[in-house]
C-alpha cells in the first residue's frame, strides 16, 4: 500500500502566505512614507506662507518703530497687565493707536495719573473702566521708545498654521494619497488571509478523506518508549531537586513581592489640573520653596495654596508658544489654567473674582506610614538639603512622579552617608567635640550624631 506524506504541507503554504503579506506591507510602508513626505512639503509651504504674512505685516508697522526694540520694551515694561490681542489687567493694545491720538498716548504712558487729575475724558473713561486701577508712568521713555512698543503691539495677530491632513502626527492612520485607511488595507489582508487558511483545511480535510476511501496510508510518526513526564517521576534525585528548585524561587519572589508592599516609586498620578514642574521650577526658574513655603518652618511642605498660582496667572492666561511640546499643546496648557481660573472664581474679561469657587481635589504623590515621623523643616532648613535629594529631578518633570523608594533602608544610608554642616551653629558645638573623641573624625555623619536611632523616627 503506498504511504502518502503531508504532515508539512499546509505550514509550508501558511508561511508562505506570511512572507507575501509582510512584503505588502512593507511596500505600502514606503509608499505611506513618500506620501508623508509630500505632506511635509505641503505643511512647510504653508509655513512659509504664514511667515510671508507676517513679514508684511511687520513692514506695514515699521512705519510707527522698530518692532523688535519694541518687543524687549514691551515684554519687560507693559507685559505684566497688559496683552497685546486679549483684555488683562488693562485694556487689550492692539489697535490703540486706532483708538487714541499719538500725542494722547505719549502723555498716558509717561505719566496717566496726571492726565486722570487733569479731567481728560479719555483718561477718565479707562480708569473707571479698569476698577481705577492705577497704570505705572514711565516718564523714562521717550517719545521713540513708545512708538517701538507701538510698533510692536499693532502688528496683526499671527493666524494658526494649517494643518494639512495625513501628516506624519496623525492619530488615525489614514493615507493622504488615495484617502484609504492603512487598517481597512490590513484588514482586508488579515480576511483574506484567514480565508485561505481555512480553505486549506478544508482541502486538507477532504483529501484524508479521499485518501481513506482509496485505502493510501498516510504515514504517521511512531512513537517508542515510556513518556517524559513519567521518566522524570521515578527519578527521586530528580523530583528532589526541581521541588528545592522552586521552593526557593517561590520564597524569593514571595520576600520580593512582600518587600514591595506599601513602596510607591515612580507612582504618578494624574492630577485634576495638569501642573508642569518642568515650565514652573525648570524653565522660569520659580523656587521650590516659593510654592511649598511650609517646608521653611513645617513639619509638611504643604499643599500651595490657588491664591499663590493667582499671583502670576492674574495676568498669564495663556502660555508662550514655544513652551509647548510634542504631547502638550499651548491649547492643552491655556485649557489647564482655564481650569484654575474657574476653581477660583476668577473672571478673566473682567479681571475681578466672582465668588463661585470650586474644590481642586489634588492626588497626594508622597505618603509615608503613620508611624513614621518626617520634619521637613529639619532637612530643609537646618541641614539645608535640597529638595531634588528626595525629590529627584523635579524641574525636569513634565507630570510629578515619586523619585524615591522612601523605605528605612533608604533613609538610614542617607543619614550614614550624610556629613551634619555644624558651621554657625553653636548647639552643635559641645556634642560635636565629644562625639568627634568618640569616633575619632573630623565630621559626623548625621548617624553619629543619633539620627538612626529608633526614637528619632518612631515614637
Amino acid at each position: 500500500m503506498e504511504k502518502v506524506n503531508i504532515r508539512h504541507s499546509i505550514s509550508k503554504t501558511l508561511l508562505f502566505l506570511l512572507v507575501v503579506l509582510f512584503s505588502f506591507s512593507q511596500s505600502f510602508g514606503q509608499e505611506k512614507s513618500a506620501s508623508g513626505q509630500d505632506n511635509g512639503e505641503a505643511i512647510q509651504a504653508a509655513q512659509e506662507e504664514t511667515a510671508g504674512a507676517s513679514d508684511t505685516a511687520e513692514s506695514a508697522a515699521d512705519g510707527l518703530g522698530d518692532p523688535a526694540k519694541g518687543k524687549e520694551l514691551f515684554n519687560s515694561l507693559c507685559a505684566s497687565c497688559h496683552k497685546r490681542y486679549k483684555r488683562s489687567t488693562g485694556p487689550a493694545l492692539n489697535g490703540v493707536t486706532s483708538r487714541h491720538s499719538m500725542d494722547w498716548l505719549y502723555s498716558w504712558i509717561k505719566n496717566s495719573q496726571a492726565m486722570i487729575a487733569s479731567g481728560d475724558a479719555e483718561a477718565v473713561a479707562i480708569y473707571e473702566e479698569f476698577n481705577q486701577t492705577a497704570m505705572t508712568p514711565f516718564p523714562q521713555l521717550s517719545n521713540e521708545d513708545i512708538d517701538n512698543i507701538l510698533a510692536y503691539v499693532e502688528q496683526p495677530k499671527p493666524e494658526p498654521t494649517a494643518v494639512v491632513d495625513g501628516g506624519a502626527g496623525g492619530a488615525s492612520g489614514s493615507g493622504s494619497g488615495s484617502g484609504v485607511s492603512t487598517d481597512i488595507i490590513l484588514g482586508v489582508l488579515a480576511f483574506v488571509l484567514l480565508l485561505l487558511v481555512v480553505v486549506l483545511v478544508l482541502v486538507n480535510k477532504t483529501l484524508n478523506n479521499f485518501a481513506a476511501a482509496s485505502g493510501v496510508e498516510l504515514s504517521k510518526k511512531e512513537t517508542s518508549g515510556k513518556p517524559i513526564w513519567r521518566a522524570f517521576a521515578e527519578n527521586q534525585f530528580l523530583v528532589i531537586v526541581t521541588s528545592i528548585f522552586f521552593l526557593l524561587a517561590a520564597a524569593y519572589f514571595a520576600y520580593g513581592y512582600l518587600m514591595q508592599v506599601g513602596v510607591d516609586q515612580t507612582y504618578q498620578p494624574v492630577q485634576p489640573i495638569h501642573f508642569s514642574h518642568r515650565i514652573h521650577a525648570g524653565d522660569n526658574g520659580v523656587d521650590c520653596k516659593y510654592c511649598h513655603s511650609s517646608a521653611r518652618v513645617s513639619k509638611t511642605s504643604g499643599v500651595p495654596s490657588l491664591n499663590v498660582c493667582m499671583n502670576c496667572h492674574k495676568v498669564i492666561s495663556e502660555v508662550a508658544p514655544e513652551t509647548a511640546t510634542e504631547d502638550f499643546s499651548k491649547e492643552f496648557y491655556d485649557k489647564e489654567i482655564a481650569k484654575l481660573y474657574n476653581a477660583v472664581g476668577w473672571d478673566a474679561t473682567t479681571q475681578s473674582y466672582t465668588g463661585e469657587e470650586q474644590p481642586v481635589k489634588w492626588v497626594r504623590v508622597h505618603n509615608l506610614p503613620d508611624f513614621a515621623y518626617y520634619n521637613h523643616s529639619q532637612h530643609v532648613t537646618v541641614a539645608g538639603i535640597e529638595c531634588q535629594q528626595c525629590h529627584g529631578p523635579v524641574q525636569e518633570m513634565e507630570v510629578l512622579y515619586q523619585f524615591a523608594p522612601l523605605t528605612m533602608g533608604w533613609c538610614i544610608n542617607c543619614h550614614r552617608e550624610t556629613n551634619v554642616n555644624l558651621e554657625g551653629s553653636g548647639y552643635y558645638d559641645k556634642i560635636h567635640e565629644q562625639l568627634s573623641k568618640k569616633y575619632g573624625v573630623e565630621t559626623l555623619t548625621a548617624a553619629q550624631m543619633g539620627a538612626t536611632e529608633c526614637g528619632k523616627c518612631h515614637y
